[in-house]
Formats: C-alpha cells, sequence, structure tokens
C-alpha cells in the first residue's frame, strides 16, 4: 500500500508539492510560536528568580528589569551609590546586588558586581577563581567559549553594551585581566564578563569613594550622562525581600526618592508576557487556519484523484484488492503528505531559529536556543498529520463503497 500510495503523490508532483508546501509553512509557524513562547517565558522566570526589586533610575520600569535581569536593553540612567547602603540598612532586605553597567568586550556586556550576584544565580566556577582585586575579570561560559578566552588573558573593554561596526577600543589604558571562567548555566549569567564595581569606575577615571573627582571622559558613555558621570554611581540593584510582607512596603519607599524607581520583574515580565501574548496568538490562529487549508487542499486533491482513477481502483478490486486495502492507500496518501509536510515545516522552523540566532544578537542575548525540541512540537506534528488522515477519510470512504462491476461496466 505504501509503494502505491507514493506512486501516487510522484503522479501528481505539482500539487504535492503544493500540499507540502502549505502545511509545512503551517508547522513552521506554530512551531516558532511553539518555541518562542516556551523558551521566552523560561528564560524569564529563570533569570528573575531571587530577585525581588529592581532598584534603578527613574524612566520605564520595563527597561529597568530589561537592561539589569536579561541584560537585552539600555539603562535607565544611574543611581547614587547612597542608594545600596539606604536598602541595606532596611530590615526588610535581606540582599542587595548592586549593577554597574557601561561597558562591553565582542558585544557581552562587562557587569561590575559584587559576590552576591554569584550567590544570586549560584554561580560555579569551571576554572580560575573569583575577581578579588580591581581590573580581575570572571567571564561567563558563552563568553570564554566564543572569544576563546582564558584564564590569565587579558582584553579592553569597549564603550556602550553592545559591539558597534568600527568600534574602537575605548578603554586600552585599563586592561582587564581574566582570572576565573564560570561552569555553564544556561541563563544570563553565560553571556556576561562580570567584575567588581571599582573595576567599572576605575575603567573610567573614577576613584572609589572619592566623589567630585574629574571624570577623563569627554564623550558620552551609555551608563552615564552629564555631570553625573563624575560620580562613583551604580547603574541599577538587585533586591532580595527577607519576607513577602516587605513587598508592600519597600517599593513604595523606594519610589518615594526623587531619584530611584522600584521595579518588581514578576510584574514586568507578565506584563510583557501578555504584550507578546497577543500578537503571538493571532499568528497561533492564522497557522492553524494555514493547517486547515493544507487539509482541505489534500481532500481536493484526492477527490479528483478517486474521480480520474476510478477504473483502476475497480481493477485492483478485481485483481484481488479487498476494499480494507483501496481505501488504506488512499487514506496513507493523506497520512504520508501531512506527515512530510509536518517533518519539512519542523526542519524548517528551527533552520530559522538559527539562522535567526546568526543574523540578530539580541536574540542570541535573549538565549534563544535553535534546536530544542519540545513535547508540544510533537503534539503538533501529530495534529496535522490527524488533519491529512481526516482530509483523506472522505475520499477513502468514496473508494470503499465503490462497486467495481459498475464501474468497469460504466468505462466499458
Amino acid at each position: 500500500m505504501i509503494g502505491l500510495a507514493l506512486a501516487y503523490l510522484r503522479d501528481r508532483p505539482l500539487t504535492t508539492a503544493l500540499n507540502l508546501l502549505l502545511l509545512a509553512i503551517a508547522v513552521a509557524m506554530l512551531v516558532l510560536l511553539v518555541q518562542v513562547s516556551a523558551q521566552a517565558s523560561t528564560r524569564f522566570d529563570r533569570d528573575a528568580q531571587g530577585v525581588d526589586l529592581v532598584v534603578g533610575a527613574k524612566g520605564s520600569p520595563l527597561q529597568l528589569i530589561l537592561s539589569s535581569i536579561f541584560h537585552v536593553d539600555q539603562p535607565t540612567g544611574n543611581i547614587p551609590i547612597e542608594a545600596r547602603a539606604l536598602l541595606a540598612r532596611d530590615p526588610a532586605v535581606a540582599r542587595v546586588v548592586p549593577l554597574a553597567l557601561g561597558d562591553n568586550f565582542r558585544g557581552y556586556r562587562i557587569v561590575g558586581t559584587d559576590a552576591g550576584f554569584a550567590a544570586l544565580y549560584d554561580l560555579r566556577l569551571a576554572e580560575g577563581r573569583a575577581f578579588a582585586a580591581p581590573m580581575e575579570a570572571v567571564l561567563g561560559a558563552d563568553v570564554a567559549r566564543a572569544t576563546g578566552a582564558r584564564l590569565g588573558q587579558k582584553f579592553v573593554g569597549s564603550h556602550g553594551l553592545a559591539e558597534e561596526e568600527g568600534q574602537e577600543q575605548g578603554h586600552d589604558h585599563a586592561p582587564f585581566k581574566t582570572v576565573g571562567i564560570l561552569a555553564p548555566t544556561g541563563g544570563v549569567a553565560d553571556r556576561l564578563i562580570l567584575t567588581s564595581v571599582a573595576s567599572v569606575w576605575a575603567v573610567h577615571g573614577i576613584a572609589e569613594h572619592d566623589e567630585g573627582e574629574e571624570h577623563d571622559h569627554d564623550h558620552d558613555h551609555g551608563a552615564t550622562s552629564g555631570s553625573q558621570s563624575l560620580q562613583p554611581e551604580l547603574t541599577a540593584l538587585l533586591v532580595t525581600y527577607r519576607n513577602a510582607a516587605s513587598a508592600m512596603r519597600v517599593p513604595a519607599m523606594i519610589n518615594r526618592q526623587s531619584a530611584l524607581q522600584a521595579a518588581v520583574p514578576a510584574t514586568e515580565t507578565a506584563r510583557l508576557l501578555d504584550l507578546l501574548g497577543a500578537s503571538l496568538e493571532g499568528l497561533r490562529i492564522f497557522a492553524w487556519l494555514l493547517a486547515a487549508t493544507g487539509g482541505l487542499a489534500i481532500l481536493v486533491a484526492l477527490v479528483g484523484m478517486v474521480r480520474s482513477r476510478e477504473g483502476d481502483l475497480a481493477l485492483l478490486r478485481v485483481m484481488g484488492a479487498n476494499r480494507a486495502q483501496v481505501f488504506g492507500t488512499v487514506l496513507l496518501e493523506g497520512v504520508l503528505t501531512a506527515l512530510v509536510g509536518a517533518v519539512l515545516g519542523w526542519i524548517a522552523a528551527h533552520g530559522l531559529i538559527m539562522a535567526a540566532r546568526a543574523s540578530f544578537p539580541a536574540l542570541a542575548e535573549l538565549g534563544l536556543a535553535a534546536w530544542q525540541p519540545l513535547p508540544a512540537e510533537a503534539a503538533l506534528a501529530t495534529a496535522v498529520v490527524g488533519i491529512g488522515a481526516l482530509a483523506a477519510l472522505v475520499p477513502a470512504l468514496a473508494v470503499y463503497r465503490l462497486d467495481p462491476a459498475c464501474v468497469l461496466v460504466r468505462a466499458g
């Protein structure tokens, strides 16, 4: 039956190719939607775990969350270093992790922080040791793999938070030394370069706690602005509460400060997923309509095939084929078409993710993996094969009821 079904499909190459194309596009769209929504949700939950509140400069709360937790956007600005002490003194706060951003090395962000960052994300060293002195740095697993950096190797950071074409190295006077490489985590830390806050200040000519010292840069910097660039500042603070009741008081206390804003990661990521969800739902409906169109095309093609080959099918019955075999042959055509379309669509979807990662660095920064199959994809493929079988059912039943004697008499 399989050989006969394949022969019938090969006999209609254009129709078969169009049906495959329709189903492959539908499956590719559905797989892309499943991958993006699942990986984004997982990534957001994983990277925000343990962070109850982010404190930064006034601006968009979502931008603050994206820049400070997921490291995919520009910071809203800088905040006074006194903000850290303000929160650390609060009995409702269990942990305050400082962040100082502004530079990158080959597109990977250099993050000034302290040992609390490693504790927050449960980071482990694969090689070397943690940074201890100024200008020492620990590389994330992806950074080390992509740059080929090794322990003891020195590198120079560049201005800004992303690599730009033709960008000149901006801090040749202050190279970092690699003293450690992190074990892979699957999270945001894999794509970061960690160093001390004092190192970030030193790169920009700011002495630790020496407020008012002249800054030696005469150009704009991504994380500093105006006269505030002369001061030792922080970009953001990652806050962990001591208890749930703190969520009622601490954000309100922070938002009363004229230079600070508090953003709750859970709230902002939920808002972001809601915004994405509306668009994804529209695309999902369109993709299923496309799959239904593919099923309808299979139905039309098989009905046409049955009508044009009634004589052949009747002859098969006369030669010994029973009703079930002829019924199965037609049904198999629909199933095989849907199955091949589903496989092609699945390959196309993952190939597109791989190409998008290479073309759009932001997707790579988000951690979108190209070849990470999900159980929902198997369910999608099964549903599409079901559509193919359902579409083939009507012509298959027509063949099942076929009276070979009548057909041959009519043909003769």
